[in-house]
């Protein structure tokens, strides 16, 4: 079930600015609908087949975003209606994403992820990668980098994701002023007329937008825990 009251006090709480990512793996069609229904839009799935069944049963102005470790084999089912892919962490997968784009002729929204976290499980390029990366990003014709994201280490050390998170907003700040983020005439979406930098969930999106965050990937406060037998 979709918790209508947690959602309205955390739009209330957060600035106009901030897009809130309802984060709704493994929850069934009924309670996204519920969500739809007071207003949400923007919603953030983690599974490739999960992820078309619900775009396919639900309604076609829904923004789908996809949260989750994407394997460049499953680019192709999501490029036709995916509004932001938001874990890009390699030059490979980026490469899957131009060509799949160039197939149905779609730029395809992107964040580059960047490994900000002390941990061995969380995904990303270090800061040399992601140059690297925006280097090439002005052959890519079919992708549009929209900004960054990272996810901060699991602890309740609030100084270690602070730091983690300024970081990110640092690194997003530099790439963003050389224009290393946009390449010739790549247009941003209304939700990211500045760049989007995806940072913060449930336990720390305070923390993260006081670090500068625009986009908050929101899952357990909204939906209630995770079913993880999916």
């Amino acid at each position: 079930m979709f918790n209508i009251k947690k959602y309205n006090s955390l739009k209330s709480q957060i600035p106009s600015d901030v897009t809130i990512i309802a984060v709704s793996k493994t929850k069934p069609i009924e309670d996204l609908q519920e969500a739809y229904e007071i207003g949400v839009r923007d919603f953030g799935e983690n599974y490739v087949q999960e992820l078309v069944e619900k775009h396919e049963k639900l309604p076609k102005d829904i923004r789908w975003h996809f949260i989750g470790h994407l394997q460049s084999n499953k680019v192709k089912f999501i490029a036709p209606f995916v509004e932001l892919i938001h874990g890009v962490d390699s030059e490979k997968l980026l490469n899957e994403i131009n060509k799949q784009g160039k197939k149905i002729n779609r730029k395809i929204n992107c964040l580059l992820q960047v490994y900000i976290a002390k941990e061995e499980t969380k995904f990303g390029m270090d800061e040399e990668e992601l140059q690297q990366v925006i280097a090439v990003l002005p052959e890519l014709e079919f992708v549009n980098i929209c900004g960054l994201m990272g996810m901060a280490s699991f602890t309740d050390n609030e100084q270690i994701i602070k730091s983690e998170f300024n970081y990110l907003q640092k690194l997003f700040q530099s790439t963003s002023r050389l224009g290393g983020l946009r390449g010739p005439s790549k247009q941003l979406p209304p939700w990211g007329t500045e760049g989007a930098l995806s940072m913060g969930m449930s336990a720390d999106y305070k923390t993260a937008i006081e670090c500068g965050s625009n986009m908050i990937r929101i899952g357990s406060m909204l939906f209630g825990e995770r079913n993880y037998n999916h």
